[in-house]
């Protein structure tokens, strides 16, 4: 399985870019149709499923939205707001490095 530190937002029940958000490590399935994050099993939204307009990946236990994409340096990670999540203890002085030029761990241009 692939890890990624990754920023993750849960969009059901949410305007826009209001719901909580965090930046952390996702492991990902050798397809990347599945990810692992907080607990949760996540799946990819595709055509039939349809938790949220604005979601990328879903709860499977809880159907619930979720947006997941690499985090950006400039720190605008939200799609439509500057909002600026929590990061996880975890992946704090990888994702500090990441902010000064490092590469994320397991993307070789970042």
């Amino acid at each position: 399985m692939a890890d990624r530190i990754m920023h993750v937002q849960l969009k059901s029940a949410y305007d826009t870019d209001g719901g909580p958000a965090w930046i952390t490590r996702v492991r990902f399935t050798r397809t990347w149709r599945t990810a692992y994050v907080h607990g949760r099993t996540l799946k990819r939204v595709t055509g039939t499923y349809r938790a949220n307009f604005d979601s990328n990946f879903y709860d499977v236990d809880s159907g619930e939205g979720f947006w997941i994409s690499g985090p950006k340096r400039d720190r605008t990670d939200g799609r439509y707001s500057a909002q600026q999540p929590p990061v996880d203890p975890d992946v704090r002085d990888e994702y500090n490095a990441f902010l000064a030029g490092a590469p994320l761990p397991g993307r070789a241009s970042g």
